[in-house]
């Protein structure tokens, strides 16, 4: 589960919260009836149940609408109808049935304007206060406060629902503002992972076009200089062909070590490249260098360890950070390469990369380690014994 959903989910779990708050208050009113040894009213109460029941299923179907950017009108206000029904029926007392017109109120003002929250809450509170004032009129013991005199109830009413009406909606605005934020950066870290990997992509093509596009370009001049030269001067046409064979071997060489990496590969600007990238995909890049440089020949193979144990980064790891880790002790160089993400190839199944950097490092008398820590973590050792042999 990547961590959008994660974050969906929760939200999704907080939003539902107010359902489960609302059974909790009629449970409640319900507990606190039997203790003062009242009479149940079950025929106002079994209908209201059955409707704080409907209003439950629609509420959760909001939530998920909610969740994926959707304004469910009809859910909405099916919802509400069921909602005034409770509270009318079962007593709108906002400490039992009356907290469905606050739950609904919770979730209708999500996705709408401000302005226009603000008028759903005025009228919950405004419908809130009026049925509570109404039903306890008809039958004062729908009330916890019943024994009050009515101004006292019609204050409970006003206070208990203002207070109610104004802390729920922002609470859960608030929670959908932050998931909005997570998607956001979500997104935003992506498109930086794209367009580092692009400009990795872009350097590649304009090193490949330096490396080989002057040696294509003689090849084809003397080429067509072999070709004028074939009938006038046979020896002068061979000895440009002999030209174009050497240029030819050139580019082809260099061509294979640019792929492969080898072309003038420079540790210090690896290590350069690969924390752009790694800082541009929202991973923190942490250096720890030796003092004294490395051979050259272990200087190379370690920027290719380097640079494909970045981009392992990058492709299988949710990582947050990685830690860089260079060392020279009297008789061997040491490499490490550790990331909090292991991903799902780190097991049994290598792949091709890891495979050919171990012959790499085996190359220059090293040995090359990678698997997961046991710690969430994941490891990549390459070490080199020193004088290098060869």
């Amino acid at each position: 589960m990547d961590a959008i959903e994660r974050v969906r989910r929760k939200t999704w779990r907080m939003l539902a919260t107010f359902a489960v708050i609302l059974w909790l208050f009629v449970g409640f009113r319900l507990v606190m009836w039997t203790l003062n040894r009242q009479p149940l009213p079950w025929p106002r109460w079994v209908p209201a149940l059955i409707l704080i029941a409907c209003f439950t299923w629609l509420y959760l179907r909001i939530c998920t609408a909610m969740i994926e950017h959707r304004y469910p009108t009809r859910e909405v206000v099916a919802a509400g109808a069921l909602a005034v029904l409770a509270a009318l029926i079962g007593g709108a007392d906002p400490m039992s049935f009356g907290m469905a017109l606050v739950a609904w109120l919770s979730v209708a003002s999500l996705g709408v304007r401000p302005r226009l929250a603000v008028y759903l809450a005025a009228g919950t509170f405004v419908t809130g206060v009026g049925l509570g004032f109404l039903t306890y009129l008809i039958d004062p013991t729908v009330l916890l406060s019943g024994e009050w005199s009515a101004n006292r109830n019609l204050l409970f009413l006003g206070i208990t629902y203002g207070v109610l009406c104004a802390a729920y909606p922002p609470a859960n605005r608030v929670w959908m503002w932050m998931l909005e934020l997570t998607i956001r950066a979500h997104e935003g870290k992506e498109a930086h992972t794209r367009l580092a990997l692009a400009e990795e992509r872009l350097r590649f093509s304009r090193d490949l076009h330096d490396l080989v596009g002057h040696r294509l370009s003689a090849i084809a001049v003397k080429t067509g200089l072999a070709v004028r030269l074939a009938d006038t001067d046979s020896d002068a046409a061979k000895a440009q062909m002999a030209e174009v064979n050497e240029l030819t071997r050139k580019a082809l060489r260099e061509l294979r070590q640019a792929v492969r990496g080898y072309r003038e590969l420079d540790l210090t600007a690896e290590l350069n490249s690969v924390k752009e990238v790694l800082e541009a995909a929202g991973i923190d890049c942490r250096f720890h260098l030796p003092y004294r440089d490395l051979p050259g020949e272990v200087a190379a193979v370690f920027a290719y360890v380097v640079r494909e144990a970045a981009t392992n980064v990058l492709k299988h790891s949710t990582a947050t950070y990685c830690d860089i880790l260079m060392r020279v002790i009297d008789d061997r160089a040491e490499l490490r390469v550790r990331n909090d993400g292991a991903g799902p190839r780190d097991g049994d199944d290598a792949g091709s990369g890891l495979p050919g950097l171990g012959e790499r490092v085996a190359a220059v008398g090293g040995v090359l380690t990678a698997a997961p820590d046991g710690d969430g973590e994941f490891l990549l050792t390459a070490v080199v014994s020193l004088p290098v042999r060869g």
